[in-house]
């Protein structure tokens, strides 16, 4: 069955405040920055530079103020402004030539205030070209005073970088910005365009033409940055982190990779469009393709019209699992797998911007059938375009969803063999309370604090049953599907993980794992702090159900995992580096055979577990968790697997990082390296290690017999010197090291304990020589009675 595309109207521009100077920027100027906010409720516009009247304008939707600004001619005019991502109050960051950044807000007082300027180019050294807002940080491109070549030259055409500030919700000065990062030094001209998850840096007209064929992909949450080059297919990923100090240069990136340095002509795009899949790009010839995060590109079809020089206004879009293009006065709708043209509609205008749906948890209720839409913002008013629903796929009432739950809680609590049917229920009269609650969904009871919230679940609830009859319709959007999973994983942590709700925990995470952890994620409230260490703000209750072992003792169908070797499986496949943090959480958070006083395995040996058999786990996670559990047993294993593989400055490390509550581990740890230092000298570059790590009320005649059991055994007679090719034997230079950590705390004042102990306390110096006289010499007659 053919899908039909709707075009219809949200609201009109009159519900807006300042309606009139809306209606009036949207049909006047067609190169014209419209952005949304995060909730949908406010519009901003915001004219270039260089236009005759630069000006800012942010309506409102509803109760509020609107803010306008007007700039005279000659004076710095935003470079562009952008909406915080923060729901709690509306606010928004503007961007100028100059460097300056201001934070405006619309607090509990009517009308917007500047709440916050900073200078991102100090002293005017640079002069802001592009800028960006990706989720939780600012970018900006901007140009470095260029040497002494002209322009057109070498070093004025590679005099651009790249650098990143975060930003972070504040109370009242709406974010803070933290310290500045360099990404890319002496890099070309680059017009930054931000997606929800990464930052694409694409070629501009000012390019230099010998790089003007490649594009860069920063993804902050992986640490990566792709650089692509689509016409030559091919594409190379680097590491850059700057919260660990990486940072390139743009020239030596790309010495490095002298495949993408080909002759190619530069990019022929009319426009790009960044989308929760990835970069679109519209050529000169019509063709749409999508450059994905990993930097492949893929064609998703072509146009029936090309768009004609410059001039011609285009703008892209996706939403389930479906292009939509704005060419002047064109809609084209096509098949994102197929490329077909599904449908082709002519506007009544060709001022037309494209809108993203509001973010995920701050959709109006009133909106459900919108969700996932694009949204159409053209003078006549805010418009959506989706796909009606085909026939015979009906979206279940909320009275129907009411009595299915019932009857699922009704079977789980009776004795009964026959399953339990709305119908019954409606017959029978044995539930009285969905009836109640569907009449109040109907408006035929007064509200209450407590109805309205059941009101708002069933609402939520209901929106989910659309969204999953949306998916089956064929609507196979990568975002449809996950917000399907965060949905679901969240709604299975907060019930009981038993039986049915396990199994089904369990095939969300198998299908869609990456959407399934950020759920997770976002439960859990997990965060890295600077150390690398994982913190969380969520409640026992969450990690109770979390950390159960909810299967112990029974037979798990098909492989069901619990909850937490869920997670731990699901960090192998993505991040096997946040598994090690993210056990050494959940032991802090008293999880089962830890602290809590219930039986069960330790968490480390859980993890272990889902790692595969011994002898087939990865070795660096395998000691990464056995260190990190703090079990002596464990750690003793982690100790004694580095040192057979001879990895010693990790061993003393290991021992040395146990704290003062575990001084017996640290004995055995000690005298475990100990013995290998007696028999061979690989150890004798890390003696101070192995000082520091000494017991403190070792005695040094007990170090001297500990050394004397771990002495290999000599045969024959000792020789003055090791034979060639031999290694040479423990030394008492090297022993005077450690017996004089052992004695550190101070020589006893009673009497020597040791037969040794007094080598300790040698001066260094001998005793000074008595003063020389003349010597007399005995003669045999003056002392008649000395005789031989």
């Amino acid at each position: 069955m053919k899908r039909a595309g709707t075009l219809r109207l949200l609201v009109d521009l009159s519900d807006f405040s300042g309606a009139a100077r809306l209606r009036e920027l949207l049909a006047a100027d067609p190169a014209i920055r419209v952005r949304c906010s995060p909730d949908g409720r406010h519009l901003l516009l915001l004219r270039p530079p260089g236009t005759p009247a630069p000006q800012l304008l942010v309506a409102v939707r509803g109760p509020g103020a609107e803010l306008e600004r007007a700039w005279p001619e000659g004076h710095p005019s935003p470079l562009d402004a952008f909406f915080l991502p923060w729901p709690a109050r509306p606010a928004l960051v503007l961007v100028w030539e100059n460097g300056l950044a201001e934070v405006w807000g619309a607090g509990m007082e009517p009308g917007w205030r500047l709440l916050q300027s900073t200078e991102l180019c100090p002293r005017g050294e640079a002069r802001v070209v592009a800028v960006a807002a990706p989720r939780g940080r600012l970018v900006w491109c901007e140009e470095r005073h260029p040497a002494e070549d002209g322009p057109g030259r070498p070093a004025a055409a590679f005099s651009y970088r790249v650098c990143v500030r975060t930003l972070e919700p504040s109370g009242e000065a709406g974010a803070n910005l933290g310290r500045a990062h360099i990404l890319l030094h002496h890099c070309p001209h680059f017009g930054l365009l931000a997606s929800r998850k990464d930052l694409f840096l694409v070629p501009t007209a000012t390019t230099w033409p010998g790089v003007a064929h490649i594009l860069l992909i920063w993804s902050p949450s992986k640490g990566k940055l792709i650089v692509a080059a689509p016409g030559l297919g091919l594409s190379h990923s680097k590491s850059l982190n700057p919260r660990q100090g990486d940072t390139w240069d743009f020239r030596t990136l790309l010495r490095s990779l002298p495949g993408l340095l080909s002759p190619r002509e530069p990019l022929a795009v009319h426009t790009w469009a960044p989308t929760p899949q990835g970069l679109l790009l519209l050529d000169f010839r019509g063709t749409v393709s999508l450059v994905q995060s990993h930097g492949g590109v893929r064609a998703v079809g072509s146009l029936q019209e090309a768009p004609v020089g410059l001039e011609g206004s285009a703008a892209l879009g996706i939403f389930h699992g479906t292009l939509a293009c704005v060419l002047g006065s064109t809609l084209e709708l096509l098949d994102m797998g197929s490329g077909q043209l599904l449908e082709r509609k002519v506007l009544s205008t060709d001022r037309v911007h494209l809108l993203e749906p509001p973010s995920p948890g701050m959709k109006d209720a009133g909106e459900l059938e919108t969700r996932g839409a694009l949204r159409l913002l053209s003078a006549s008013g805010l418009f959506y375009v989706g796909w009606e629903a085909p026939q015979g796929l009906e979206v279940p009432s909320a009275k129907d969803l009411v009595f299915e739950e019932a009857c699922e809680y009704y079977q789980r609590r009776s004795l009964r063999g026959a399953q339990l049917t709305p119908e019954e229920l409606r017959h029978d009269r044995t539930f009285r309370a969905p009836q109640a609650l569907a009449s109040i969904l109907q408006g035929h009871l007064p509200p209450s604090p407590l109805l309205s919230m059941l009101r708002a679940e069933l609402r939520d609830y209901r929106g989910l049953e659309q969204l999953k009859a949306q998916l089956v319709a064929g609507d196979d959007e990568e975002a449809g599907w996950t917000e399907l999973a965060e949905q679901e994983v969240a709604r299975l942590l907060r019930t009981d993980l038993t039986g049915h709700q396990l199994l089904q925990l369990n095939m969300v995470f198998q299908a869609l794992p990456t959407a399934a952890w950020g759920a997770a994620l976002r439960a859990l409230q997990l965060q890295p702090d600077a150390n690398g260490r994982l913190r969380s703000q969520a409640p026992p209750d969450v990690w109770k159900k979390v950390l159960g072992d909810t299967t112990a003792g029974k037979e798990t169908p098909n492989g069901t995992l619990p909850p937490f070797e869920l997670l731990c499986q699901c960090l192998c496949r993505l991040e096997p580096r946040w598994l090690p943090p993210f056990v050494e959480l959940a032991q802090q958070q008293g999880g089962p055979g830890w602290g809590a006083g219930d039986p069960g395995l330790p968490l480390y040996r859980r993890a272990l577990a889902v790692l595969g058999k011994e002898g087939t786990r990865p070795e660096a996670l395998e000691l990464e968790l056995l260190l990190g559990s703090g079990r002596p047993k464990a750690v003793l294993q982690a100790v004694g697997q580095l040192v057979q593989k001879k990895q010693w400055e990790r061993a003393l490390e290991a021992g040395l990082a146990l704290g003062p509550s575990s001084p017996l581990l640290r004995t055995e740890i000690f005298k475990l390296l100990l013995a290998e230092f007696a028999q061979h000298r690989q150890l004798d570059d890390h003696l101070p290690l192995l000082c520091r790590l000494c017991p403190p009320e070792l005695a040094p005649h007990e170090l001297l017999l500990l050394l004397r059991t771990y002495l290999p055994d000599e045969e024959g007679s000792p020789a003055p010197f090791p034979e060639p090719g031999t290694e040479p034997p423990l030394t008492v230079g090297l022993l005077r090291a450690l017996l004089e950590q052992t004695g550190a705390q101070g020589r006893p004042l009673g009497p020597v304990l040791s037969l040794y102990e007094d080598i300790l306390w040698d001066p260094g110096t001998p005793p000074p020589t008595p003063p020389r006289g003349p010597v007399t010499t005995l003669q045999a007659s003056d002392h008649p009675s000395l005789e031989a």
